[in-house]
């Protein structure tokens, strides 16, 4: 017998990606604008539809700036611009639409998307459950274990905790210490200086782990590597900084939770209409979300 599925989608990618990508030509009924939330319905009514997940959960980012990260490392993600107003508006919206449809939204304001998609995995692996994430954020494919898939929706591409190292060239428990090292540019972490993703491959190719390679750091030298010793002396210089760099790119697993686990129920009729009015969705748009909603047309 198959491991029930959790459907963990990682929503600000898709929002955002709508945001960049739809036509500027939708509004509400105050004149704001719509096009994400338009981009963003159509691409869950497809999830929904192509992979009728029976338990299911969409995390969104609300602690930008306040999550327990910015504590350890203020500059953490400074090189993003804030969202506008049209768009944080449109997030809010994305959000409500997800909890009229009768799914699980799962937001906080001190841990991240990741984290909380992590924590769910977790959780939920304990209740013998598989998770299929969502996105297509690297960072994320440190949380595949045996039976997990990552999910690239827009390519239509899939992956296990085995398909983890042909991708990133590391195995799916490495990525934070991958990160750590090479660095991270859209997270604005520097990783180590002169180390890059082939090197940082390498490295754990040879040490499995951080904590390793910092206490054989000796052995560095004399590695089959192009500026070794240059190498050694900068992770000897720089190994808090190292450390630091892992706590930013470790997904935590104890985010907390809602109650009542992750099941689809049915949908509110009366918040999906009045949504559906103000933003102004078209027929065909309403019956789709009206049956995933699992409500009559």
């Amino acid at each position: 017998m198959s491991a029930p599925t959790l459907h963990l989608v990682d929503a600000s990618l898709y929002v955002f990606r709508a945001w960049h990508s739809m036509p500027d030509d939708f509004r509400d009924e105050d004149g704001w604008p719509t096009h994400a939330v338009h981009g963003f319905a159509r691409f869950l009514l497809e999830l929904l539809e192509r992979e009728r997940p029976q338990h299911i959960a969409i995390a969104f980012d609300e602690s930008l700036g306040s999550n327990f990260r910015h504590a350890l490392y203020p500059a953490y993600k400074a090189n993003r611009d804030p969202a506008p107003p049209e768009l944080k508006r449109q997030f809010a919206w994305c959000k409500a639409l997800c909890q009229a449809l009768g799914l699980v939204t799962l937001a906080h304001p001190e841990y991240e998307a990741d984290d909380l998609i992590g924590s769910a995995a977790h959780a939920q692996r304990d209740q013998g459950f598989r998770s299929v994430i969502v996105s297509a954020d690297k960072d994320l494919s440190q949380l595949l274990r045996a039976g997990d898939e990552q999910y690239d929706f827009a390519k239509g591409q899939r992956w296990g905790e085995a398909g983890v190292k042909a991708r990133h060239g590391v195995r799916a428990e490495q990525i934070p210490d991958y990160l750590a090292l090479a660095g991270d540019a859209v997270d604005n972490i520097p990783g180590v200086t002169g180390i890059g993703p082939k090197s940082a491959a390498s490295l754990l190719g040879h040490f499995e782990t951080l904590d390793a390679l910092l206490e054989r750091i000796e052995e560095v030298p004399f590695l089959r590597l192009r500026g070794a010793a240059q190498m050694a002396a900068r992770l000897r210089e720089q190994q808090p900084q190292v450390l630091l760099w892992r706590q930013l790119t470790t997904i935590a697993l104890d985010a907390p939770l809602p109650e009542g686990g992750f099941a689809r129920r049915q949908g509110d009729g009366e918040e999906l209409d009045a949504l559906a009015n103000w933003l102004g969705f078209g027929e065909f748009t309403r019956k789709r979300l009206t049956e995933a909603a699992g409500l009559s047309a």
